[in-house]
């Protein structure tokens, strides 16, 4: 085939006059000028003889064009070139690239500016993008990728996945360092929550995550670890995890409380509460164990009640399934509706049974849509037998039960990360409920009142110390509202029960009152510490007296906004030591289930994919997805912020 240069035979190659002023860009390293034609010259690439216009009588296209096809890799042959260098040794550049040690650098041109690809970040974003996203490493070996990253730079190196899965070790590192500082700035203590997955390999996955308030008096969380239990079901599973968690973070001293929703032996509890004492001396003996979960309780609770009513839910079920699973059934169940004038906007959808949230939902929106599905078989003639009337009342039943549970978990989901305070009315409201349902005259609501009655109990008895010092805490009930819920909870026991809670709270006030003042730095001293010293002894004033001057002052009213955090920030001048008790108990979570797991019939299982991998990868994975998110989120409210201030 004949190329450009051999078109044409009078062509005269030159290169530039000698009297004209030297050319100094690098493009001359690849081309020469050659005459097409009288007043028309070309540059030719030396390396697959190309031609590119370069002047036509007085005008000069110049060298823009020149250099693309040489920078941005365009060139047949030092691609090749490039290509079996990268193939022998990675180190080699292309021609235009400046020598370096680092990795290969090309530089691609945006508007006015060449970016310079760098292979080091190329990896790390992928590295985070299969974080972000929950991808499998080994797709970074699947053909289709490779072929994608080769079409967008050819000159990225294909990373394999011992190499992804350093690069994700390693942006779990980075990330970890600023857990680490946000962790060392903590004012008081750590309450841990630790949530067991189990898998398919019978392997046992701990989710330890650390609540605390910070120092503007915002609660805060952090997941710590996730680490892998070869034994879930013994006695030491929760407890070394734990002491592996105090260790690898620093936090002998530190800790507060532990909560858990795994089912575990009283030996098993007392492990973890000596832990406790050991690790973290006078705080109430060990009493700060959670070893009842509220999102387990509440899911409990539910699966009670749809237990009772899984006949007439597989009837709702079906009924459902008939309207949603075919377009016309669904157009006529429309066109009924209409006609009927049913006034709800209930939007009917099928459940997932993993997730109870879901069937409450269904059973509700099918309840308000009842008249429809009763006259659906004139309409429709598949549907062949509508719920009966006792149907719909057992179901209006069902919901009924499942309300208040619903909407206290639902609190579990909520932004302001809710604490115990709002529990303690959601358990006591759920219980009274329990014990009038008992009362009434229906047998079937009475049974099954009675069946979910014994686990609130259970709860109570196991949470309701913890419960009732954080409402200590809150200026607007204090002790009253334990000693009124209390005489209706425990009936004869109520004296007792309130005792064990003002003993509980003195005890603590007691400890925190012996613990040593931390050391001032020299800038902050004013010299007037005997001064203070003098001023308690002359009045007759001392430290414990905070926690009763405050029992007795009135309580304050109760307004919907009220933020209690925020009135111990307020009020931490006139009470010291305990608005630092009153940190920690309200920093207490009492639930172990993450944000999107509150309403799980059964604990979390850990996909068959990660539990291919080594512990250490998926601690990192899930870790750092979590941390990164957390930063996303942060940094969209700072920009969405700045935005609002500006405007």
């Amino acid at each position: 085939m004949e190329t450009a240069m051999e078109v044409y035979n009078d062509v005269e190659m030159t290169t530039p006059p000698i009297k004209r002023r030297k050319k100094k860009s690098k493009v001359w390293e690849h081309f020469t000028i050659g005459v097409t034609e009288p007043g028309c010259r070309r540059a030719f690439c030396k390396g697959c003889n190309q031609s590119f216009a370069y002047s036509s009588g007085t005008k000069v296209a110049g060298t823009s064009h020149l250099k693309r096809h040489i920078d941005k890799g365009t060139c047949p042959a030092l691609l090749h070139h490039t290509h079996d260098n990268n193939d022998n040794d990675n180190s080699q550049q292309m021609m235009t690239t400046p020598k370096s040690d680092h990795t290969p650098r090309r530089r691609y041109r945006t508007q006015n500016t060449y970016v310079p690809f760098d292979q080091d970040k190329c990896r790390h974003e992928i590295a985070k993008m299969i974080i972000m996203h929950d991808y499998p490493l080994h797709m970074v070996e699947h053909p289709g990728f490779v072929s994608f990253v080769q079409a967008l730079h050819p000159q990225f190196d294909n990373v394999s996945f011992n190499n992804v899965q350093g690069d994700c070790v390693a942006t779990y590192l980075s990330e970890k360092q600023n857990v680490i500082k946000s962790l060392e700035g903590i004012p008081g203590r750590l309450c841990l929550t630790l949530d067991m997955w189990t898998s398919k390999l019978t392997l046992g996955y701990v989710f330890i995550t650390g609540h605390f308030i910070d120092s503007d008096w915002k609660i805060q969380k952090k997941l710590l670890n996730v680490l892998m239990e070869p034994y879930p079901e013994s006695e030491e599973a929760l407890s070394l995890a734990v002491s592996n968690c105090v260790s690898e973070w620093g936090l002998e001293g530190k800790l507060f409380s532990v909560a858990f929703n795994h089912p575990t032996s009283k030996t098993a509890v007392e492990n973890i509460r000596s832990l406790l004492c050991v690790r973290n001396p006078g705080v109430l003996d060990g009493q700060l164990v959670i070893g009842n979960c509220v999102a387990r309780t509440f899911s409990g609770l539910a699966k009670d009640a749809l237990e009772k009513g899984k006949d007439v839910i597989k009837k709702i079920r079906d009924s459902v399934k008939h309207v949603k699973t075919s377009e016309s059934h669904e157009e006529r169940f429309v066109e009924l509706k209409e006609q009927l004038q049913v006034p709800s906007d209930k939007v009917l959808c099928l459940d997932d049974k993993t997730q109870w949230n879901t069937t409450y939902n269904m059973l509700v929106a099918a309840s308000e849509l009842k008249e429809v599905f009763s006259c659906l078989d004139t309409a429709d003639p598949d549907f062949k037998q509508p719920p009966s009337a006792e149907d719909w009342r057992l179901v209006e039943s069902l919901c009924t039960f499942l309300k208040p549970l619903y909407e206290a978990a639902s609190t579990l989901q909520s932004s302001g990360n809710p604490s115990a305070v709002t529990f303690f009315h959601e358990v006591w409201k759920t219980q009274s409920d329990l014990s009038r349902a008992i009362a009434g005259e229906d047998p079937y609501v009475a049974g099954l009142a009675k069946t979910m009655k014994e686990k609130v109990d259970k709860y109570w008895r196991e949470c309701s110390l913890v419960l009732a010092m954080a409402v200590v805490m809150d200026p607007r009930f204090k002790m009253k509202l334990v000693e009124f819920s209390f005489s209706k909870i425990f009936g004869e026991d109520a004296g007792k029960n309130i005792k064990t809670v003002d003993d509980g709270i003195h005890e603590l006030f007691n400890e925190y009152m012996a613990l040593p003042e931390p050391l001032k730095p020299a800038s902050e001293a004013d010299g007037l510490s005997d001064f203070d010293n003098y001023i308690l002894e002359t009045t007759g004033q001392n430290l414990k007296s905070e926690l009763d001057q405050y029992l007795d002052e009135t309580l304050l009213p109760r307004v919907q906004e009220f933020d209690v955090l925020d009135w111990w920030k307020q009020n931490k001048l006139k009470y010291p030591t305990l608005c630092k008790m009153a940190r920690d108990i309200l920093s207490i979570s009492v639930s172990a289930a993450a944000f999107d797991y509150v309403f799980d019939m059964e604990p979390r299982e850990m996909d068959e994919y990660k539990t291919s991998l080594r512990p250490e990868t998926v601690e990192a994975l899930i870790c750092a997805r979590e941390w990164l998110l957390e930063s996303d989120a942060s940094s969209q409210q700072m920009s969405s912020a700045v935005v609002n201030a500006e405007a």
